[in-house]
């Protein structure tokens, strides 16, 4: 009975009097014995894993034909394979992670930003209890492999881009070419793919996807390559294979599966249309001697604007790419140059929730009116376009430029991508081709992407980057750092020569192949020091995300 019920009766009992005390503290007995509410324990990852803030990726489909709706679910479904490539390659068994914190969904949220127990925007140090540093190699070669080992093996598929290293029952090292080593999920992920092509009414899209399913089977990826630069009118793009070098941070060598999913802007990829003729120009205009912008890139580079709708592996690991700049295949780019890929949606989630509050924080009042997502737009896109500029070999001829850098490659290669892609802006703000255009918008938005970008930690190719040009910049007075209140300021003068003289430091070490040059400066200038700690410190404790997490999935874009 409740109490109320028993008050109830006292009420309408005559005796009420008589019976009330031991009425009344028999209902404060029946009181104390209604269950009492669990306490509700806070994860000790909740913390890390509230750094990153959801958003949903979502686009308007109305502008894609029936057919294409009908190839979405396929393309999530190949992506999702991907998807499982990755972890093995990132981790192994995802399993046995999984079920380890599965009770915890803080501690599972962050496993899977990270695939893994290693946080990467931390220097990958493990979270997890009962996890070692993170091997180097990953899982491309076996963790107890020595270079004695790897230098001593006769085979030259050993630093392939699409091969990973085992030990077979004797010990000894055996290397295994993607399609073999993962074949079920390839030759699944294929026939899905094949199967997206039937519904292609666009040519381009169909060929594409037909020779990519083919590529996937054998590794060779060439002939996918230029067939998805050849397209150009379709309404969706299709990203799959493994692509990126980043998870390999021990040679560099091997790449990881990924997958995207994008609808395209067709009215913002207008605007950008007439860029892409300006490429040859902008290689014949870098600020180096000209034995170092020899290549002459490729004349059928686009640029295109999307919403993202699917992140799939290495693309989703960790921080998250807001542009592309694809194929990586040198060959490829000298023979029909890249296209460059603006994830609109994606790009203006990190500006509004991300790099604004950071401007308020760390910049100077007076400066935070040129924080605009226009000059964030164009700095990241021209990152990407500078991806493309520069020697994609060694003046000399003898050997590619990632082949000469090695381990160094992705770090030089990034810096080279940031700061030649502020050239550009600046050199073509100056030719007119941007309208009325203030540069300190994009100088301004620059700097505040440095403070963006470096949360993700020094240990990425990405961080590494981010550092040097941080503290060359520092060095050369591009921006002063007011000790009291701990706001920057942009010298518009100072930065624009730090970035000349930064721009030919970096294509004069790809174009020689100087390893050891670039060696020093990733040691000496790709660090963290004291007074950024401080102010990074300062942005953590105002609760400002370090990055976004997506909620994503067919089910979330309405197609089954």
């Amino acid at each position: 009975m409740s109490l109320q019920a028993i008050l109830s009766n006292i009420k309408r009992n005559k005796m009420r009097q008589k019976f009330t005390p031991i009425i009344l503290m028999a209902a404060m007995l029946l009181g104390c014995s209604q269950p009492q509410k669990k306490e509700v324990k806070v994860s000790p990852y909740q913390g890390k894993a509230d750094e990153y803030a959801e958003y949903k990726l979502t686009a308007d489909l109305s502008q894609l034909t029936d057919k294409e709706k009908q190839m979405l679910p396929l393309l999530f479904k190949a992506a999702k394979l991907a998807e499982e490539i990755y972890w093995e390659q990132a981790f192994g068994n995802k399993e046995e992670i999984l079920n380890k914190v599965k009770e915890d969904n803080a501690a599972l949220k962050l496993v899977k930003i990270n695939y893994g127990p290693w946080e990467r925007l931390n220097g990958n140090k493990p979270f997890i209890d009962g996890f070692e540093a993170k091997p180097k190699g990953a899982m491309f070669y076996p963790v107890d492999m020595t270079s004695e080992e790897f230098k001593g093996l006769k085979d030259e598929g050993k630093d392939g881009l699409y091969t990973v290293l085992k030990r077979d029952e004797q010990g000894a090292l055996n290397v295994i070419p993607y399609h073999v080593a993962y074949a079920d999920k390839v030759k699944r992920m294929a026939e899905l793919v094949k199967q997206a092509s039937t519904f292609a009414e666009d040519e381009g899209l169909k060929k594409y996807l037909e020779l990519r399913a083919e590529a996937l089977l054998t590794d060779d990826y060439f002939d996918s390559d230029v067939a998805w630069l050849d397209m150009k009118n379709n309404g969706i793009d299709f990203i799959i294979g493994p692509i990126e070098n980043y998870e390999d941070q021990l040679y560099g060598y091997k790449t990881a599966y990924e997958s995207f999913i994008l609808i395209k802007d067709k009215e913002w990829s207008k605007k950008l249309e007439r860029f892409a003729v300006l490429l040859p120009g902008l290689q014949k205009a870098l600020p180096c001697d000209a034995k170092y912008k020899a290549d002459t890139p490729g004349t059928d580079s686009d640029m295109n604007a999307y919403d993202a709708v699917y992140y799939a592996g290495d693309c989703n690991a960790g921080s998250k790419t807001i542009a592309i700049n694809l194929p990586n295949d040198e060959k490829v780019r000298e023979t029909k140059g890249s296209r460059k890929l603006q994830l609109k949606n994606s790009m203006q989630a990190k500006f509004d929730k991300i790099l604004i509050p950071i401007a308020d924080q760390l910049i100077v009042e007076e400066q935070r009116k040129h924080i605009k997502f226009d000059a964030f737009f164009e700095n990241t896109m021209f990152h990407e376009v500078a991806h493309g500029l520069g020697m994609g070999s060694l003046v000399d001829g003898s050997m590619t430029v990632r082949a000469a850098l090695k381990d160094t490659y992705t770090s030089i290669e990034e810096s080279k991508a940031d700061i030649v892609g502020l050239w550009c802006v600046t050199k073509l703000a100056e030719m007119g081709e941007l309208g009325e255009k203030d540069l300190m918008d994009n100088f301004v938005t620059f700097m505040a992407g440095i403070f963006r970008s470096v949360r993700f930690g020094a240990a990425s190719a990405h961080g590494k980057a981010n550092m040097i040009r941080f503290n060359y910049f520092a060095e050369q007075g591009a921006f002063t750092r007011n000790p009291e209140t701990g706001l920057y300021k942009v010298d518009f003068d100072k930065m624009k020569q730090a970035m000349l003289n930064l721009s030919e430091m970096i294509l004069r070490i790809q174009g020689d192949g100087d390893y050891d040059y670039a060696k020093k400066l990733i040691e000496e200038k790709g660090l963290i020091k004291t007074d950024l700690q401080k102010d990074l410190d300062k942005i953590a404790e105002a609760g400002i995300p370090r990055d976004i997490v997506f909620v994503q999935g067919p089910e979330v874009l309405g197609v089954q």
